[in-house]
């Protein structure tokens, strides 16, 4: 009953035993799906609830993040460019605008990709993201941080999940 329900788990754990044999035949899929059912069987994940459908706020998202990662390649550039190896760079803390491991693992790694930015640590009991980021010069510089986290943020929360 537990394997029925976590179909797309047997599946994708199917998919990738066929990969790793690097072959397709009759007796690796079935091997793979045995294989499969008996790790979820034995080793159960949490079942999550299904992440929510909307295509305009997904496309919105994509378009947000192709812009931040040209923005970001083209500041971090200028930065090196201009200061070498006198470059600056911090840790800024940012509040979390929601309760979702989901959210918060996309956001974190969302920021990955950005050029310049990653997200050092998760402090789920404070609330905050630490997060490092090249180019910070003035004062100013770390609210200009936050205020691009928080807008990241917000738009993963209407893209993905509920606000906290």
């Amino acid at each position: 009953m537990t394997v029925v329900r976590r179909w797309p788990q047997v599946l994708w754990l199917t998919v990738v035993w066929v990969l790793l044999w690097g072959t397709v035949s009759v007796k690796i899929v079935v091997g793979g799906i045995l294989v499969a059912a008996a790790v979820t069987a034995l080793f159960p994940l949490p079942l999550l609830p299904r992440l929510p459908f909307r295509p305009w706020a997904l496309l919105q998202l994509g378009c947000y993040l192709l812009v931040d990662l040209v923005v970001s390649g083209v500041q971090v550039a200028w930065e090196t460019l201009r200061h070498g190896p006198r470059a600056q760079a911090g840790i800024v803390a940012v509040p979390l605008l929601t309760d979702s491991e989901r959210i918060t693992t996309f956001v974190a790694a969302a920021t990955a990709l950005t050029p310049g930015t990653v997200v050092l640590q998760i402090d789920r009991a404070g609330g905050r993201l630490y997060v490092y980021t090249l180019g910070l010069r003035r004062p100013d510089d770390a609210a200009r941080v936050r205020r691009q986290m928080e807008r990241l943020q917000e738009r993963m929360v209407r893209t993905v999940g509920e606000e906290r």
